[in-house]
């Protein structure tokens, strides 16, 4: 009888994390669904042509909002928004604009 209540426990968090939202998920319904809508995301002429321009663009508009993220946090939206919507081939983000002045 024990045996079979562990397999149900194990099934139901199986399930529970199969269907947890990811980190960047989270972020984005958070602080973006507001303003973006799926369409957003498949209009002609849209900003993100492939996946440098999408961490780029999730960096700006999390930067234009003042949501302080850090770079897990933007690569994870846009790990996310690449999942769900542009299916680019992912490489290394761009690297966010220095603000300081060059060192030797």
């Amino acid at each position: 009888m024990k045996a079979a209540a562990s397999v149900g426990v194990v099934a139901l968090l199986a399930a529970f994390v199969a269907h947890a939202q990811s980190r960047g998920e989270l972020l984005y319904s958070t602080h973006c669904i507001g303003c973006h809508t799926t369409k957003m995301h498949w209009r002609d002429g849209r900003a993100a042509t492939d996946w440098p321009g999408v961490v780029a663009q999730v960096r700006k508009w999390q930067s234009a909002n003042s949501l302080s993220w850090n770079e897990q946090d933007v690569v994870a939206v846009a790990r996310y928004l690449n999942e769900s919507f542009y299916h680019f081939e992912p490489s290394a983000p761009r690297p966010a604009a220095s603000t300081g002045t060059a060192r030797p």
